[in-house]
């Protein structure tokens, strides 16, 4: 009875806070307080509904949490001004190529010399000169902040929701100030015996990328692991085994229940105080936490910790816990003390997981060859069922998964992390010794990261799908549970069939003559995505920083899968700008056969990116649509924005002229160029400068609407209000991807061309700006 009491309160709580992470806003308090009475009538006068009290609790607890997560961000009025704030270092902060950057928890922030009500952690990037930073320092700092604000497009991770989830109040950068300044803090603190820990690794193992793997595997370390790094991951499905995972809190917790044993062995008198059991309990539980604290604290982690901790106070008061029912109390525990925690793809992956693996694997008793079966088996079920939430988060799985896993699982927990965990533990008690130790599980992880390297290539690795639908999830998971129902029960093999929806989703091609348009949110830069019916061009890429953040990477290609596109023709970069072009190689590297057209080729050649001229007049047409290029004239430029390569689009219905970043100066020209027709659809020229979109440009060309790519709150200022001004005068409608998100473009064979809603209006939730 307990047990089915605790699944259906964890199941209803859990059903009001996701009801709430799908508000376009929050109820007001008022609201919440007749929702919280509603709840308490009903568990008090009515007993069959306190599913239902469970529910509204969720939805009041979820709701007041987010209220108050929103409320702490800074005020939108003071965005861009520059704080006085004294706080501490949380995590590990990383030096990065172009910065160092950290968290920072705010204590005390002044503005002007007036205190401010702003506490919360706030993500920082200390540019020029910064000094050595350490964690659990206390500094004060200048800083320019504003709220948390992120990049909006088709397939690309939530930042924006993240950051809530991670209680992120602001964003900013540290001002050259005289009185920034590091203050008395504690002597130490647990992120510093973790950035110690990882440094005794660095020092005792030579080979820098086995030490980036131990002090991830040890204290949950990742500073070190480079993009390639975590694409071999996700290649294998192994991410979880990068960091410390809940499966490594589970072995430290065998750990620590051998240690009790061995205690009781060499001390049997010790049972007349304290019975082995309970001792044992409280062993595993102590080194779980231990563990865990050196992870940093991960939703894995604290899941597996919570459920240790349930079935450990189960067994010190002597009473029985099944797993599902650790399970249920487990979750509710995270809900009730973080119900934000639902945003986190971790607390999705782990949850379900398990559940999975407790629903579907069946006991078969116990020696090598059960083993082998739950190991084999469990990894299975866990491809499988979790399948459906990779994609839904992440737009990619892995079909060699199943097989990396089965490998990487036992070697990394049961001979890898325990060899750290050892190494860790005479780091303190004999420094010499961890050396010969650490050195052995540097080597089994050099071993089993080459074999997962040559995987990372097999056909399979990288598989992308379109966009997920909900209801598609939710079929794909009836689906995983179906094939996986105990044996006896009919037709299993038909839950392959509830995958097809999330297998072969319906894409919507343009017709004959028609074409699709997306312009991305980059930030301050450009990317375009356009799609004919059977044909893809990418026009631009954003901008690489040396931070080694690449939008190419984390913005245009999740967006081409995302949108279905597996096939890309041509890839056009109007000119060398790092915001236009940065994103380049990334782009080319995932997709060597497109052609490659830039208007300066000198430029792109030195980026050792070598592509063919845009010339003025060159043209071809895919399905029914002509592509025509008016700038540049001979195709020669470097180092010019005017050098930048203006393509027109022409379909049955519609034009789009896209210009790069050209001036005034060239304008004219390509208004000339342009033939008389249907009114174009028109990408404002270099994002809204000053020095383009004169007055006769716009005349002659006269879009029916325009489109400007330019970063939230940038330093240029772009589009400038000038700028705007004439094309409102000129009563042309402009939209900015700095406000809607990415911007789609529909150009129908028989009709005008439209506007879709922009991606951050698409599906509103009230943690977006």
């Amino acid at each position: 009875m307990a047990r089915a009491a605790a699944i259906t309160c964890a199941l209803a709580s859990l059903s009001g806070v996701l009801l709430v992470q799908w508000l376009p806003s929050l109820p007001p308090r008022w609201c919440l307080g007749l929702l919280l009475l509603g709840a308490s009538l009903l568990a008090w006068r009515w007993p069959r509904g306190r599913w239902l009290a469970g529910v509204l609790f969720g939805i009041v607890w979820a709701a007041w949490h987010g209220a108050a997560a929103m409320e702490a961000r800074l005020p939108r009025a003071l965005e861009g001004r520059d704080f006085a704030v004294t706080g501490s270092i949380v995590g590990l902060p990383q030096d990065g190529g172009d910065a160092s950057r950290f968290m920072l928890r705010v204590e005390q922030a002044t503005l002007d010399g007036h205190p401010l009500a702003l506490h919360g952690r706030v993500t920082v990037a200390w540019y020029d000169d910064a000094p050595p930073l350490q964690p659990c320092t206390r500094w004060q700092l200048l800083l320019r902040l504003k709220r948390p604000r992120g990049l909006l497009n088709p397939g690309v991770a939530d930042s924006e929701r993240s950051a809530l989830e991670r209680g992120i109040v602001a964003t900013g950068y540290v001002r050259d100030d005289p009185g920034n300044a590091r203050l008395a803090g504690p002597r130490w603190c647990i992120d510093g015996v973790r950035d110690a820990i990882a440094r005794s690794i660095a020092a005792r193992v030579h080979d820098p990328h086995d030490a980036t793997l131990l002090q991830a595997f040890s204290v949950g370390d990742t500073r070190g692991l480079e993009q390639h790094d975590w694409e071999v991951a996700r290649a294998n499905g192994v991410s979880h085994l990068i960091a410390i995972s809940g499966f490594h809190v589970g072995v430290a917790a065998v750990a620590g229940v051998w240690l009790a044993l061995l205690v009781y062995a060499l001390f049997p008198r010790l049972a007349l105080w304290l019975p082995r059991p309970q001792a044992q309990a409280a062993a595993a539980l102590l080194v779980a936490g231990i563990y865990s604290a050196l992870a940093g604290f991960g939703l894995p982690t604290v899941r597996t910790l919570l459920m240790i901790a349930v079935v450990a106070l189960a067994r010190c008061s002597r009473r029985g816990s099944s797993g599902a029912q650790s399970l249920a109390l487990a979750l509710i525990a995270i809900l009730l003390f973080d119900p934000l925690a639902v945003l986190a793809a971790g607390f999705w992956l782990s949850f379900v997981g398990v559940a999975f693996l407790m629903l579907c694997l069946q006991s078969r008793g116990r020696g090598l060859r059960a083993f082998l079966h739950e190991l084999s088996a469990g990894q299975m079920v866990m491809t499988v069922s979790l399948l459906p939430l990779t994609l839904w988060f992440f737009g990619q799985a892995s079909l060699v998964g199943a097989l990396s896993n089965l490998i990487a699982v036992p070697l990394v927990s049961f001979v890898i992390v325990p060899c750290a965990l050892c190494g860790m533990l005479l780091l303190g008690l004999c420094p010499p010794l961890a050396t010969p130790v650490l050195w052995l599980a540097a080597q089994l992880a050099h071993a089993q990261w080459w074999l997962l390297e040559q995987m990372a290539d097999w056909p399979g690795a990288h598989w992308y799908l379109p966009t997920v639908q909900p209801w598609a999830l939710l079929l794909a998971v009836l689906g995983a549970l179906w094939l996986f129902l105990p044996r006896g029960v009919p037709l299993r093999w038909l839950g392959v069939l509830l995958f097809l929806p999330l297998l072969w989703p319906p894409l919507r091609l343009p017709a004959e003559g028609a074409f699709q348009v997306w312009v991305l949110d980059v930030g301050q830069g450009l990317s375009v995505l356009l799609r004919t019916r059977g044909h893809a061009l990418v026009y631009d890429t954003g901008a690489r920083y040396p931070s080694g953040f690449d939008l190419g990477e984390a913005a245009v290609l999740p967006s081409v899968h995302a949108l279905g596109i597996t096939r890309l023709d041509m890839l056009m970069i109007s000119h060398g700008d790092n915001d236009h072009a940065g994103g380049a190689a990334a782009v080319v590297t995932a997709f060597p056969q497109a052609l490659r057209y830039t208007g300066e080729p000198l430029r792109m050649a030195r980026m050792k990116l070598p592509m063919r001229p845009c010339i003025a007049g060159r043209s071809w047409q895919w399905d029914g649509v002509r592509f025509r290029v008016l700038s540049p004239v001979d195709g020669k430029g470097d180092r010019d924005n005017d050098s930048s390569c203006v393509l027109l689009v022409e379909g049955r219905g519609g034009r789009l002229l896209l210009t790069g970043d050209i001036s005034s100066k060239v304008e004219p020209q390509v208004a000339a160029a342009l033939d008389a027709g249907t009114r174009p659809v028109l990408l404002v020229p270099h994002h809204g400068s000053k020095t383009s979109s004169g007055a006769a440009f716009i005349a002659a060309v006269r879009p029916s609407l325009a489109v400007v790519s330019a970063g939230w709150r940038n330093r240029f200022g772009h589009p400038k209000p000038e700028v705007l001004a004439r094309y409102a005068e000129a009563g042309v409608p402009v939209f900015n991807t700095a406000v809607e998100g990415a911007i789609a473009l529909d150009f129908p064979a028989d009709a005008p061309a439209r506007r879709g809603p922009g991606w951050r209006w698409r599906q509103p939730r009230y943690w977006r700006e």
